[in-house]
């Protein structure tokens, strides 16, 4: 099967199909009436390639490996190379490339971890569509459409590709992307005459990226990728968008100027070195690796890393995030505005009270009851097993009304089973519920062959057509079942001797026989992960269309309305009669919102965000998708969730479970503090070395380190034990916190102190270390350098939590860092040790008593950050 004629451009197929009839339109694209064979499908993709808009050209490996000789820091280091090699030190020249190599290939790992983990997540979210193939309905990523792929549109999808139309039911579609216009427009199948036309004249046409608003259809695709129009301008851009987050952007900046501190302090190290009469070469060389080691340019890498890493880890929870940056922004939540049903609830209705004729409670249990047709709590479980038009599909679950459905389970529950007593019960005749009437009527013939009428329906409607009901007790019930929230359905029971004509005459003088009060029970994970909301600080508002007292009923169960909070519940009607400075004003104490429209969803973000707040907002219709896109995260349902809301989503849940937005929102905040944790302790690290270096002239010791030191220590240091915070698991307090202020500094809650006095201590060890060596004749280099990266490696475990004791939380809690820093010990000893490696680093091998004397001194850091914390832990010490 092969496309009509020679054509072989998508876009020129799409031009001339418009000015064909439906049938001449899939015969140009060879389209059989069941759909293309997968076959020709798959040939197709390979032919035509993938159904996506181009996009700027990513870095390949090799563009992101020499990207890292582009650096300014290593550009400097390159230049000292070159310098020792001119003046003869070629020894130095050979190291300084070898130091440099590894960086780089430290930093081309990250980048390409970064890149890979940010493709994988956009591949995660990539849109579905339904199409026709082999006579099967099946949905596919949309970028597995191909040319000839019979496509089927409803409301609240985006169109995949630039389809002919060929069917429509009340088709409109959004089509503002491309004209501007706010209007939908509604479209025909009719062919086009031949010419020249404005995408606003393609009636027959929907194009890729608009929205169907309402109706249906069925298109066949007819250009895909860049041959669509939204394709052809999208080849117009020739730069693709750079995803950086606000953080990085932040962290960006505080690089850049630390950059500049660092640099004024190299020329100081570098002018007093050469005061004290030290080479010009190697305080040149010494400078600039002081400069390299102090910018720590591998943070943005790190930030992706750990935002992609945290993103990968939601989407075990059932969590996809679509734009990274929502993983920053996660962790400032303060309010999370959730609609009711599906999300805090099941989506499934259950019966919860049984009350018969005579105002006597039934049990929901196994208990039996006892065959008797006078009796009203037999004629109830009857009436609600066979007055009931749910069926069994063939896997054996229930197919119909979900009230029906909990009243057929109901039924069952009492031993009452639809398909044995339909043989016993036939149904001969029945009155269909109308909206008008409130009521259906079933009748059926007893085993004894006379006839017995059941109806059900809304319980004014039934108690009308019982003149014998006894009204104060039923009326007593109802409202006691109304007040808990619950859905009430009347029943009532008639014998009859044969069907009367007209059989809605079989609906007066019936025997009021009880009423069932049914809701749509909480997810059972409800209450405690609104619990911890409120623990966290979150206020969670609950948003439904349903009546105020089933909304109040089901707040007050699952914690939204606690206690003393039950009027803080209003509705649509509130909403429209109020304006929006009055909403700001009230918008902060209401918990409830009832009987509410999609569209004013958007007015409860706009008043929360005009307040300060940073608010999360679910939907799942084409109408939510304004509020989720102005939410600070728009969260979609993502197993009943229209196209429309996942793509102006944030984040889609999968399982549609408001638990899981609590999870998502703990791993946001755990996710920043993994970015503050390798924040302080690359910065208190770096801090470390520069007072080392920058102090020794001023105490009239000689330069502690060499330059092929100071690049060691950076590269040891600085790659995998910080990118090994990035996994750290959220501490235990991670949920018991207020929200983070989204404009809230790095530098926040003692970080500048704490960056800054740890430097100093590590700077004071290796200072002290070295006037002792040299006093007592040690190996006085060796142990400074020994000490700067021992030091370092002990800050590191004990920043795992700016809380928690590592006692407390043991090594094994993060066995990722732990097997890191063993390696990294290893590998440090393995430098002072090995022989080879004497003359390159210019060390000696120390004995047991130097070892221990650098063991010890470098602990000190570990027992120093570990008082901070137990004084932070006891309020003796107070970070603001």
């Amino acid at each position: 099967m092969v496309l009509e004629g020679s054509v072989k451009n998508p876009g020129e197929l799409f031009r001339r199909s418009l000015a064909l009839g439906v049938d001449e339109a899939l015969r140009l694209t060879a389209t059989p009436p069941g759909g293309l064979p997968v076959e020709e499908a798959e040939r197709r993709a390979a032919e035509f390639g993938p159904n996506e808009l181009p996009e700027g050209k990513g870095k390949s490996p090799w563009m992101m490996l020499l990207g890292q000789y582009t650096d300014p820091m290593i550009i400097l280091l390159l230049a000292a190379a070159s310098i020792s090699g001119l003046v003869g030190e070629i020894h130095d020249t050979v190291v300084i490339l070898v130091i440099v190599v590894l960086n780089s290939l430290v930093g081309f790992i990250q980048e390409y971890r970064a890149e890979r983990a940010v493709q994988a997540l956009k591949a995660m979210a990539s849109p579905v569509a339904t199409v026709v193939r082999s006579g099967r309905v099946i949905r596919i990523p949309a970028r597995e459409v191909v040319p000839g792929d019979l496509v089927q549109l409803e409301a609240g999808q985006v169109v995949p590709a630039d389809l002919r139309l060929v069917e429509v039911a009340g088709l409109r579609l959004d089509e503002s992307p491309l004209t501007g216009e706010s209007v939908p427009v509604e479209k025909d199948t009719a062919p086009l005459p031949a010419g020249e036309l404005t995408v606003a004249e393609m009636r027959n046409a929907a194009f890729k990226g608009t929205t169907v608003t309402y109706g249906r259809g069925v298109g066949v695709a007819v250009a895909t990728g860049p041959f669509t129009e939204i394709g052809r301008i999208a080849r117009l851009i020739d730069e693709a968008e750079v995803l950086r987050t606000p953080l990085q952007k932040r962290l960006a900046r505080v690089g850049r100027n630390l950059a500049a501190v660092a640099l004024a302090i190299c020329a100081v190290v570098f002018a007093a070195g050469i005061a004290r009469g030290e080479g010009v070469l190697v305080m040149f060389l010494t400078s600039v690796s002081l400069a390299v080691a102090a910018v720590p340019e591998a943070l943005p890498a790190m930030v992706t890393i750990s935002l992609a890493l945290g993103a990968r880890r939601m989407v075990k929870a059932n969590a996809l995030i679509r734009r990274l940056p929502a993983v920053e922004t996660l962790g400032s939540v303060t309010y999370i505005c959730t609609d009711k049903t599906g999300t805090l609830t099941l989506n499934r209705m259950q019966v919860e009270r049984l009350v018969d004729g005579s105002g006597a409670p039934l049990p929901l249990d196994g208990s039996p009851v006892q065959e008797d047709l006078s009796s009203h709590a037999y004629l109830l479980c009857l009436a609600m097993a066979l007055c009931n038009d749910v069926e069994e599909d063939r896997e054996g679950g229930l197919v119909g009304d979900p009230t029906e459905v909990a009243l057929l389970e109901a039924a069952a529950r009492k031993g009452f089973f639809k398909k044995v007593l339909e043989e016993r019960y036939p149904r001969v005749a029945e009155v269909p519920f109308s909206s008008e009437r409130q009521v259906m009527t079933t009748i059926h013939r007893t085993p004894r062959g006379d006839l017995l009428a059941f109806m059900k329906g809304g319980f004014e409607a039934v108690l009308e057509r019982c003149p014998g009901a006894d009204r104060e007790v039923t009326a007593r019930w109802h409202e006691e079942l109304a007040t808990r929230g619950l859905r009430v359905l009347a029943f009532g029971a008639r014998r009859i001797d044969k069907v009367p004509d007209p059989v809605d005459a079989a609906e007066r003088d019936l025997e009021f026989v009880g009423m069932a009060g049914s809701f749509d029970p909480p997810r059972p994970e409800a209450p405690a992960a609104v619990a911890t909301c409120h623990q966290a600080g979150i206020q969670p508002v609950m948003i439904t269309g349903d009546h105020p007292l089933t909304a109040r009923s089901i707040a007050k169960r699952i914690g939204v309305l606690r206690e003393g909070e039950e009027d803080r519940v209003i509705t649509g009607r509130d909403l429209l009669a109020m304006g929006a400075d009055r909403l700001k004003e009230v918008v902060e104490s209401v918990r409830v919102y009832a009987r509410v429209a999609p569209e004013q969803k958007l007015r409860l973000v706009a008043a929360l965000q005009a307040r300060g707040e940073a608010v999360a907002m679910t939907g799942d219709g084409v109408n939510d998708a304004p509020a989720l896109k102005q939410a600070d995260i728009g969260v979609a349902m993502g197993m009943n969730g229209t196209d429309v809301a996942k793509q102006a989503s944030d984040m889609i849940l999968l399982d549609d479970n408001f638990a899981t937005i609590v999870k998502a929102v703990e791993q946001g905040r755990n996710i920043y503090d993994n970015i503050r944790k390798f924040f302080k302790f690359l910065l208190a690290s770096n801090a470390g070395e520069i007072w080392t270096i920058f102090l020794a002239p001023f105490l009239g010791l000689p330069m502690p380190l060499l330059p092929i030191h100071i690049l060691w220590v950076n590269l040891i240091t600085d790659g995998a034990p910080s990118l090994a915070l990035t996994v750290e698991p959220p501490e235990r307090d991670v949920m018991k916190r207020p929200p983070r202020s989204p404009g809230e500094s790095l530098f926040a809650h003692g970080m500048w102190q704490h960056i800054l006095w740890v430097g100093l201590l590590i700077g004071g060890l290796c200072l002290g270390v070295q006037a002792w060596a040299i006093s007592t004749g040690r190996h006085w280099q060796t142990m400074v350098f020994t000490v700067l990266c021992l030091a370092q490696f002990a800050h590191v475990l004990a920043v795992r939590s700016e809380r928690d004791s590592l006692f407390v939380q043991g090594l094994r809690s993060n066995m990722v860092l732990t097997l890191t820093l063993a390696g990294s010990v290893a590998v440090q000893l393995g430098v002072i040790y090995v022989p080879v490696l004497h003359d390159i680093f210019r060390i000696a091998p120390l004995d047991a008593c130097e070892l221990l004397v650098c063991f010890a001194l470098a602990s000190v850091v570990f027992w120093a950050v570990e008082l901070e914390k137990w004084l932070i832990r006891r309020g003796i010490l107070v970070y603001s």
